[in-house]
């Protein structure tokens, strides 16, 4: 299977932008589907974005909508997230994970669907 590096996090002032990139190394990427998910002290672990493995299909949690990307550049094997307008709430660890257990057109919205995780990076939005 694939293994997952993520980068890119650091610390912004509120409005700002920051791109995190999901790096991945072992098996053809564009066979899985993949997800960025967050998680901020004392809460769960949160489905933010995914995108299939064609690329076309894709979710956003309605918090982020209309401020985040998400994009996959399958001859990389790279999965970038943009983040735009960037809030305090939005501070968390991000994660990227994918699985390959799903139709090429559409991505998994829950935790427990994906099955390679990446370490994480710290994203700390100030105010």
């Amino acid at each position: 299977q694939v293994q997952l590096v993520e980068s890119g996090g650091g610390l912004v002032q509120a409005g700002g932008s920051l791109r995190l990139s999901c790096q991945a190394s072992g098996r053809t990427f564009s066979d899985y589907a993949v997800g960025w998910f967050r998680q901020a002290p004392g809460k769960n672990r949160e489905l933010v974005t995914c995108i299939s493995e064609n690329g076309e299909g894709t979710k956003y949690a309605d918090s982020v909508k209309g401020r985040f990307t998400i994009s996959r550049d399958n001859a990389k094997n790279t999965v970038y997230l943009q983040m735009s307008s960037l809030k305090p709430e939005d501070t968390a660890v991000y994660y990227c994970a994918a699985t390959n257990s799903e139709p090429y057109y559409y991505c998994p919205p829950a935790r427990w669907q994906y099955d390679v995780w990446g370490q994480g990076t710290q994203v700390t939005v100030s105010s």
